[in-house]
Order: structure tokens, then sequence, then C-alpha cells
């Protein structure tokens, strides 16, 4: 089942070119859905008009299977978010924010403290918000979003400015939040480096367009499709001869390369290019990491 999913999701400001074309956003129940792209790609755009911050234009929104237009109190009751910056009061401690929205839920005041202890801010639950680190302030934010116990958890730029340890700390949190309570996330990013570690899906997003759309694995296997066997030798126009005779040549920076071989046909080459009196002084492997197969896409 789709927790979310979005049909031909189209939006216009003022006239202007499309913000969003035509997005088929599809988000599986119990996943963590990196969804990817630059600043002003459309991922706030998009969410937005999932949570009714913007009033929908063209295309149709469901959320846990069902029309979002159709009763939307109900489905807000389900979802959780946290979209742009934190949402709290500063002169405030974290046991008071949370307190002033768990009278807005309606939710038990024992969640104030299940919440706290989730996002491992128990400890400091009566410290001022104005005194915490930015990451304290998007788990707060985040224990917010928790309150009211959802089963959908909505997030733009959760990592936005965190420094490293942040940027882990949030991951963890995250990744537990989807293991062992069971809530799917949605969340958005400009960094694949950030999020990469512990989503399940990937949808990548630039001027609007949906240009991907799957798993992780299913991005990972692109990898190999741009992966080669560069061989650097004495001769490289002989050496270049006697390698097309096992896979057809790619040029890589004017060394002599082929599309990723196995090691067997590696050791062959080889030999036969020594036979052939080529010097080999090198043989390497080059690969796609995820970060360049994600602007590959935006490219294309």
């Amino acid at each position: 089942m789709h927790s979310i999913e979005t049909i031909n999701l189209t939006h216009r400001f003022s006239g202007n070119e499309a913000a969003l074309s035509s997005v088929n956003l599809q988000v599986i129940e119990n996943t963590i859905y990196g969804f990817l792209g630059p600043n002003g790609a459309g991922k706030t755009t998009t969410l937005k008009l999932i949570l009714g911050l913007l009033r929908k234009q063209h295309g149709e929104i469901l959320v846990f299977g069902k029309p979002f237009t159709n009763d939307r109190v109900a489905t807000l009751r389900k979802i959780g978010s946290l979209i742009e910056s934190p949402s709290i009061y500063g002169h405030l401690s974290a046991t008071e924010n949370l307190k002033i929205l768990q009278k807005v839920y309606d939710c038990p005041s024992r969640r104030i403290g299940e919440v706290l202890e989730l996002v491992d801010l128990a400890r400091t639950r009566n410290k001022k918000a104005q005194q915490f680190s930015l990451g304290m302030k998007q788990r707060l934010s985040i224990a917010i979003a928790l309150l009211h116990n959802p089963s959908l958890l909505i997030l733009d730029e959760p990592t936005n400015g965190l420094d490293p340890n942040g940027i882990q700390e949030i991951r963890e949190l995250l990744q537990s939040l989807n293991r062992n309570h069971g809530i799917t996330i949605l969340i958005s990013s400009h960094l694949l480096f950030e999020i990469e570690k512990f989503v399940t899906h990937i949808g990548i997003i630039n001027k609007g367009k949906l240009l991907f759309q799957g798993t992780l694995a299913e991005l990972i296997s692109k990898r190999q499709q741009n992966s080669y066997v560069v061989f650097e030798t004495s001769n490289d126009s002989r050496a270049a001869q006697i390698i097309s005779e096992f896979s057809p040549l790619a040029q890589i920076d004017s060394r002599v390369a082929v599309p990723l071989l196995d090691k067997e046909k590696i050791a062959l080459i080889n030999q036969r290019l020594v036979q052939s009196d080529i010097d080999v002084y090198q043989i390497s492997k080059i690969e796609n990491d995820l970060e360049r197969i994600f602007f590959d896409v935006i490219a294309e």
C-alpha cells in the first residue's frame, strides 16, 4: 500500500513556468523515502501540496489510499510534519512547548515524556529552547511532529545546517522510528550523501520533474552501468587493438578503458599485453559513486 501517491501533480506560481510538472510520487508504507533535488527543484512545493498548505491546481493526491480532500482533518491526524524551519518558542522549555501542542492535538499528557525519550531530550526537558543547539531544536521539532502518534512523518530538509554529529543523530532517530515504531518517513534533502545511509527508496526531482524513482538498490545498480577498467601501458594504441578483441573500448582521459569485466578476463588481457611486449603500468577501476550518479541523473 502507498502511504502517499500523487498522480500528474502539476503546480504553477503566478502563471510562470511550472514549479511541478506531472509528478507521480509513490511512497510505500513502512519505508524511508528520500526525496532529493537541488534547491528550488520543487521538493518543498510537493510536500506543501501533500499537506494541504498549498491549494492543489492539477492532479490527484492520495494519502493512505484515499483522496486527501475527502477527509482532510482525519488524514492530518495521522501525519506528523516539519516543513522548513522548526516552529518552537525559544522562551519555553521543551516540555512547555510540547504542552501547548498536546492540548491542540488533545492527546494524553504521557505522550510528552514518551516523545522526549524518543528524541533523546528527556534529560533537558526543562531547559529553555533558545539555549538548544540546532540539532536539539530539530529533534524537539520532530518530537512535536510525533506528539499525536502519527503513522506518517514528512520532513523537509531536517538535517539542513547540522554538523556531521547532528546529521548522524537525526539519521539514527529516523531509522529507529521506522524500524521500531513502523512509521513511514518522507524526507527531503538536496544532498544525497546525508541520507543515502538510511533511506530505502529514492525520488530525484529537478526543475519540477521527477527524474528517478525506485529503491536505493536500483539507484546503486546505475553505478555498475558506468564503471570501467582502465589500462595504462607503454603503447596504448597497440594495447587498444588487443583489448578490443575482448570488449568494446571506452575513452577515459585518453587512457584505454573498457566496461567493467570479471577478474579472470582482466588477467587474460594483462597476459596478452605482456606477451605482446607491452609494459602494463597500472590496471585500475573507475566507479561512479552515488553522488556522481545523482548529478548525472539531474544533468540528463
